[in-house]
């Protein structure tokens, strides 16, 4: 299949058709490309990810990596080859099992971690933030490997994101979705 125009629409039927080597996300049926992760990504992706892992060994809950597809049906998408947003966030934690299959997640993960990088972060911070509130991940985290910083946002009541705890290095992040995991972002940065 040829590269995926992006004033053209698409479903996820078109995403499993196209090449391996053709890293994209669709949201809203629109085209995004993704860029090669860099070294620092995948080491800051590695340290978050161990400590999700750990945490998690014989729990509900399951944590992946990318690539990890999510799918994000609308009301009117009734078959999988209809839905027109798939995205690969960087780590999904999901805790309904019933919405894990053998193409990854439908429906909202309970917790997704984007790490950004200089063309991403746009995406990151707008498309993705509004898809992920519109459809009801209960935690987003927003990690920026250049600033060290962590923006954590926390679906409230009126489920709206509320002002995020912002975090850097020194810090430790207490996880809202579970009662006892603090993550320190000394060992996540460190050696970054």
């Amino acid at each position: 299949m040829p590269l995926p125009k992006k004033e053209e629409f698409y479903t996820y039927e078109d995403y499993l058709n196209w090449p391996n080597d053709q890293r994209i996300e669709l949201i809203d049926g629109k085209v995004y490309l993704m860029a090669p992760p860099s070294t620092i990504h995948q080491r800051i992706l590695r340290e978050i990810f161990i400590n999700f892992a750990m945490y998690l060994k014989g729990k509900q809950c399951e944590v992946f990596s990318a690539p990890f597809g999510v799918r994000f049906p609308s009301a009117n998408e009734k078959s999988n080859k209809e839905i027109k947003t798939v995205v690969e966030p960087d780590i999904v934690v999901v805790c309904d099992k019933s919405k894990i299959d053998n193409e990854g997640c439908k429906g909202a993960p309970d917790l997704i971690v984007e790490i950004t990088s200089p063309s991403t972060a746009s995406k990151d911070k707008i498309e993705k933030f509004n898809l992920y509130e519109k459809y009801g991940v209960k935690e987003y985290w927003i990690v920026e490997p250049e600033n060290r910083i962590v923006s954590v946002f926390t679906l409230q009541e009126n489920g709206r994101y509320g002002r995020p705890d912002v975090y850097t290095v020194g810090n430790k992040i207490k996880v809202s979705i579970f009662e006892d995991l603090v993550i320190d972002l000394k060992e996540i940065f460190e050696e970054n």
